[in-house]
């Protein structure tokens, strides 16, 4: 094993070519105040397996890719299961008019 940082996030965006977007979440203490505080960090990571959104995934450091590329898609540790809204399908059917009236 090296010494390369490794660390979990979600896949927010797939958009680009062998790239996403992953946002890493940070949960720590505040040191004066003690609040709860979330911090959240957005990679571009190299990806060669075929992540989709919502997937949890583990990204490794790497050399520069690109100019904004420093991250490496190493595995996917949850994959996200999207299915359709069956809200979708009713609201689509309802636009498409049913009968069309013969223009006069």
């Amino acid at each position: 094993m090296n010494n390369r940082r490794r660390i979990v996030g979600k896949v927010t965006s797939n958009k680009m070519t062998k790239t996403v977007v992953v946002e890493i979440v940070r949960k720590f203490r505040h040191p004066l105040y003690k609040k709860v505080v979330y911090a959240s960090k957005r990679v571009k990571a190299h990806d060669e397996i075929g992540c989709q959104v919502g997937d949890e995934v583990q990204i490794v450091e790497s050399a520069p890719l690109s100019r904004e590329k420093r991250w490496v898609v190493e595995s996917v540790i949850k994959r996200e299961v999207r299915t359709a809204d069956a809200g979708v399908d009713a609201v689509a059917s309802a636009d498409i008019p049913t009968e069309a009236k013969p223009e006069e």
